[in-house]
């Protein structure tokens, strides 16, 4: 028997595999789809601090609150301002929107608005209520205008239903 001598070096060609690379990078890079993240800064509503630090009262506190049957939106200071029944058992955020545009009319400098919902309220009526409070929607020719309602949110927890109370449902 004989021994064969094996070549023990080699040379590795890497070429094939680089253009195999090249081609899969560009073909990822214009497939892929590109995401517009849309990030909305809200705030918690703050502590209640004291009467003798506090500054003078604004004109208008806002806030919009979320129950189960219907929206109600008051002022902190002098209490509800207006409450608007579920249409077909859905929460009505047009009237609510139209609402929200006559208090923008008188009080044009307020930018503030705290949306307050229960810990049972459905996160897609929550969008919609914030989308509501921020903007609303023109159309100008056959162009659609958003124009800024209460831009700046804050959120926190509903106190108790003053229509049906802590169960959450009307009565019958």
């Amino acid at each position: 028997m004989r021994l064969r001598h094996r070549d023990t070096e080699f040379e590795l060609d890497l070429t094939t595999f680089i253009n195999l690379m090249v081609v899969l990078l560009s073909f990822l890079l214009i497939s892929s789809v590109v995401r517009e993240v849309s990030v909305l800064q809200v705030n918690l509503p703050g502590k209640g601090s004291s009467a003798s630090s506090a500054p003078a009262k604004k004109p208008l506190i806002l806030e919009v609150m979320i129950y189960s049957h219907h929206l109600l939106i008051a002022d902190r200071q002098s209490g509800p301002l207006k409450d608007i029944a579920d249409v077909q058992g859905q929460h009505d955020f047009v009237a609510l929107n139209a609402y929200l545009q006559k208090i923008k009319s008188q009080y044009p400098a307020i930018t503030e608005a705290t949306v307050l919902s229960q810990p049972t309220t459905r996160y897609d009526d929550l969008v919609h209520t914030m989308d509501a409070v921020r903007y609303f929607s023109q159309d100008v020719g056959s162009n659609t205008i958003h124009s800024a309602l209460f831009p700046d949110i804050a959120l926190g927890d509903a106190p108790t239903d003053p229509i049906s109370g802590p169960g959450g449902s009307h009565a019958p």
